[in-house]
């Protein structure tokens, strides 16, 4: 028994900090960690840009394929479960494994990808995943961390997906959201807020009513990858009039941008009620028979 004692406690020293792993890892973080069992590494740059310079051991993934059309043809949704499920796997990464989401490191939206699957996983119930503060670029200038090129091959392995409801919000639960007062909170660009600027096709310009603005590169310095400090993300908030706390719903257009901006009510700021609309305005403002608040009507 107590040889039995002595193994566990080698295995925590040995495994435990990896799997503890905060929502962001540093750079120093996934270089310690690199080569400990059970670590993903997901690199989501352009294939081009994977195949010239990644973490090592990373393996590529299409951002693309994290999002499809939904039965009714709305764009850039959640793709089906079985779907994921095979995508993941395919991947080399299993129900055990702790995943590292990797971009380049230029730009909000850029983080805004890696967000976006950070939620796709969380969806999935799978918590042991984040994200690389900084991206590729703040790996690369650390001292030590070297990258290599190529591609690397997973080995095929079995995700099984534990679905959670509560991460996936509908028009009818945006609908009941306009009757019960949460609210609902447009992370688009002020002109798309303002209805001066629509998605295009068959999509009216506004946003939903009575919707507050919070732009998702406010949320990042000088919209770039490094996000504020908690204290001035708790400013940038209350400018807004965003609530901190509560349950709130926010959105986007295909549910990309409001990714970050989930990422950091939820993960962040640690507001468990914040939601995250996956249809978005390509939904909504496409639909005729749901309301639309146009803030500046144009002639």
């Amino acid at each position: 028994m107590f040889a039995r004692f002595i193994m566990g406690i080698s295995l925590y020293l040995l495994l435990g900090p990896l799997f503890a792993a905060t929502p962001l890892v540093s750079a120093d973080w996934l270089g310690a960690n690199l080569h400990r069992p059970g670590l993903v590494v997901l690199d989501l740059q352009p294939n081009a840009t994977y195949r010239r310079y990644h973490v090592p051991g990373a393996v590529h993934s299409d951002y693309d394929d994290w999002r499809t059309a939904n039965a009714v043809g709305t764009a850039k949704m959640l793709p089906p479960v079985a779907r994921l499920e095979q995508l993941i796997g395919g991947l080399g990464i299993d129900n055990e494994s702790q995943v590292v989401l990797v971009i380049t490191g230029r730009s909000a939206s850029e983080m805004a990808s890696a967000a976006r699957v950070y939620w796709s996983f969380k969806a999935l119930g799978h918590d042991r995943v984040s994200i690389l503060d900084g991206g590729l670029l703040a790996y690369a200038n650390q001292r030590g961390n070297r990258m290599e090129g190529g591609v690397v091959t997973p080995r095929q392995k079995r995700f099984k997906a534990q679905p959670r409801a509560e991460y996936l919000v509908d028009a009818e639960t945006v609908k009941a959201a306009l009757n019960d007062g949460t609210p609902l909170i447009d992370n688009r660009s002020d002109a798309e807020h303002l209805g001066l600027l629509s998605g295009g096709g068959k999509e009216r310009a506004g946003t939903i009513p009575g919707a507050r603005s919070l732009p998702f590169n406010w949320l990042t310095v000088n919209g770039g990858v490094q996000f504020h400090s908690e204290r001035n993300l708790r400013r940038i908030y209350r400018a807004a009039g965003v609530p901190l706390s509560g349950a709130q719903i926010s959105f986007c257009h295909t549910g990309h941008r409001t990714a970050l901006a989930w990422f950091v009510s939820h993960e962040l700021l640690g507001n468990s009620e914040a939601r995250l609309y996956d249809g978005s305005t390509a939904e909504w403002a496409a639909n005729p028979t749901l309301p639309i608040e146009r803030k500046i009507e144009l002639e």
